[in-house]
């Protein structure tokens, strides 16, 4: 019995010894580490809450995080199988999913994410307000800050009708690159005119040709009016297709504007009336609602800003994710010529197709106080079948600070024109209680100074995983901000 008793002792003394030796060779596990930060995948910014179904939705869950922070749209992504994840109300992958998650649920397998949003929760409650009350059954509204992309709102009535990542017909919109293009052509021409005779708006083969005598337009009352006649004839005997189909791609309106949106389609130039027709914008090419906000930045600066909507992602331990790289801003045209564009289209809303929806019924600016350049556009096509009517707007005029874009594809009842839909969105942005001044904008896009400036949901924290590229990005959108305002700004 005793050797049996000894024997057990020696082997279980062997048995110890073997675990310590391989204890000391292999590393102890950090159980109470939080695991590695993924990164964001690309399918989780491509879909926000546009509807206003999910906007009520992401409402809700951003007042239940802190009722007192910056009203900041919020959803979650939690995972519900392998690879798929399920958004708020609305499936990625998995079309099985059919409650979003509380939001203290914190599942095992690296959920839920939550995504903060820079969509402004009361501005866009107030579009949304303005959409009704227009009764737009299909309309796209987009609110943005022109000197960083940042978009405030981003406002869909019927993604369905209308889905906002397709591309549509781009009508006179086009005309701000076909002056654009004109004047690069021919720097030194101060004010470049045209002659017509007839119909300014209808155009056929032989009103393309310049006539010895006729009705005369300057560039700015052109613009002002939307006169086919003369982008026509400045398009084909100015510009030409090699210039026109080169300013379309610099302005970047052949390519994707965004994550999930389409690229702008261009159809064919084969004839000079084809020609007229594309830098008229009575034909020949489609693009994206995003197209247009980024043509907002270049106006605004000269510089092409990619439109973003996400101010970060956050994961189930409070950190940050690592998103995907926003392009840095593309120089498309001079300063100068941003400037120049944008006195000329100040005369669209004081006395051209716009004039009527930026007044009041006796005859008084709606904004008194702030300039607005903006463009308007108008054209019947398909796909879906409407009256596709658009307008740019940005104030002040002398120096933006924010942009809109409304593109409203109409039946043949209508209540509301796109002009008016947009006076009304920029009358909410820089008037309070009657009282209107480019200041008041800056409750919406952060210009306060550094003392009362609310902290954007993105300056929270420095990011795990963050890249130098993306705090680059954030540091240059402070700067932008302090410039506004004569601020000073310690980067990130």
């Amino acid at each position: 019995m005793f050797v049996l008793a000894l024997l057990g002792g020696v082997w279980s003394g062997r048995a110890a010894l073997r675990e310590w030796r391989e204890g000391t060779t292999r590393p102890i596990p950090a159980v109470s580490a939080p695991p590695p930060v993924p990164s964001v995948n690309r399918a989780w910014i491509e879909d926000p809450p546009r509807s206003r179904e999910r906007f009520a939705l992401a409402r809700e869950r951003a007042s239940a995080i802190d009722p007192s922070a910056v009203p900041r749209l919020v959803e979650w992504l939690e995972p519900v199988g392998r690879a798929s994840f399920y958004r708020f109300g609305a499936p990625i992958v998995d079309a099985g999913a059919t409650r979003a998650p509380a939001a203290s649920a914190v599942p095992a397998s690296g959920g839920p994410f939550r995504i903060e949003y820079s969509l402004d929760e009361a501005l866009t409650d107030r579009v949304f307000e303005i959409l009704r009350r227009g009764r737009v059954a299909r309309g796209i509204v987009l609110v943005l800050d022109p000197r960083t992309g940042r978009l405030l709102t981003y406002a869909v009535t019927d993604p369905e009708a209308l889905p906002p990542g397709h591309a549509y017909p781009a009508a006179s919109i086009v005309k701000i690159l076909t002056a654009a293009a004109l004047i690069e052509s021919a720097p030194d021409r101060a004010d470049p005119t045209c002659v017509y005779r007839g119909n300014k708006y209808r155009l056929s083969r032989r009103r393309v040709d310049r006539p010895r005598s006729g009705h005369r337009s300057s560039l700015r009352r052109a613009l002002a009016s939307s006169n086919n006649r003369c982008f026509s004839q400045w398009a084909v005997h100015d510009v030409g297709q090699e210039r026109m189909e080169e300013t379309l791609a610099r302005f970047g309106w052949l390519e994707p504007p965004a994550p999930g949106h389409d690229a702008g389609e261009l159809e064919a130039i084969t004839t000079p009336i084809s020609l007229g027709r594309l830098g008229s914008g009575l034909d020949g090419i489609r693009v994206n609602p995003l197209h247009v906000a980024t043509l907002a930045s270049v106006l605004t600066g000269g510089h092409a800003i990619e439109p973003w909507w996400v101010d970060r992602i956050v994961d189930a331990h409070g950190r940050s994710l690592e998103g995907i790289e926003r392009p840095p801003p593309r120089p498309v045209i001079s300063r100068e010529l941003a400037d120049r564009l944008r006195r000329m289209l100040v005369s669209t809303t004081t006395s051209g197709t716009a004039r009527s929806a930026f007044r009041d019924r006796r005859g008084r600016p709606l904004i008194p106080g702030v300039d607005v350049a903006g463009k308007t556009g108008n054209l019947t096509a398909g796909d879906p079948y409407g009256r596709y009517e658009w307008f740019l707007g940005l104030a002040p005029a002398k120096s933006p600070t924010i942009g809109v874009v409304v593109l409203q594809v109409q039946s043949n009842l209508w209540w509301m024109r796109s002009t008016e839909l947009a006076a009304k969105v920029l009358r909410e942005i820089f008037c309070d209680d009657g009282a209107c001044a480019a200041r008041l904008a800056n409750r919406w896009t952060g210009d306060l100074g550094d003392w009362t400036a609310p902290l954007l949901i993105s300056e929270l924290d420095e990011g795990i995983g963050r890249s130098a590229a993306q705090r680059a990005a954030q540091a240059s959108m402070s700067a932008a901000r302090a410039a506004a305002n004569g601020a000073s700004v310690n980067p990130l």
